[in-house]
């Protein structure tokens, strides 16, 4: 007679099917997650080049619009506040700007260098550009 062990060795099964829910369940999770992260508002812009004929602008104060966001007007650097008293004073009787920005530049330091020069009076801006 054969007489069983008191312990019976039973062997041990791995389960994949629920393994593999498990796992797609964390992938849906992270997917969501990571759309979540991204901002899907922004629209990804490629500015056209071009080329343009070379003016000489006689006693235009120059913007310039640093890569951190640096603020200079005719190579002084100034503060945004002090932009529109410093530009009244330049202007005299033209109203031509010549906004020299970064391409790295804040786009928001540009526009509200702008703003500050048309509320200081600048009816008109020309653009630096680099030649091609």
């Amino acid at each position: 007679m054969r007489l069983r062990p008191l312990r019976a060795r039973r062997r041990g099964r791995i389960e994949i099917i629920p393994m593999i829910d498990v796992m797609f369940f964390l992938l849906a999770t992270f997917m969501l997650a990571s759309l979540a992260m991204q901002n899907l508002h922004a629209l990804r812009v490629n500015l056209p080049r071009g080329t343009a004929q070379s003016l000489v602008v006689d006693r235009s104060p120059t913007l310039t619009v640093t890569a951190d966001g640096r603020l200079l007007v005719d190579q002084n650097e100034i503060a945004f506040e002090q932009l529109a008293a410093v530009l009244r004073a330049r202007l005299g009787a033209g109203t031509t700007v010549i906004v020299n920005a970064d391409a790295a530049a804040p786009n928001g330091a540009v526009v509200r260098a702008m703003l500050e020069a048309r509320a200081a009076g600048a009816d008109k801006f020309l653009f630096a550009i680099r030649k091609q």
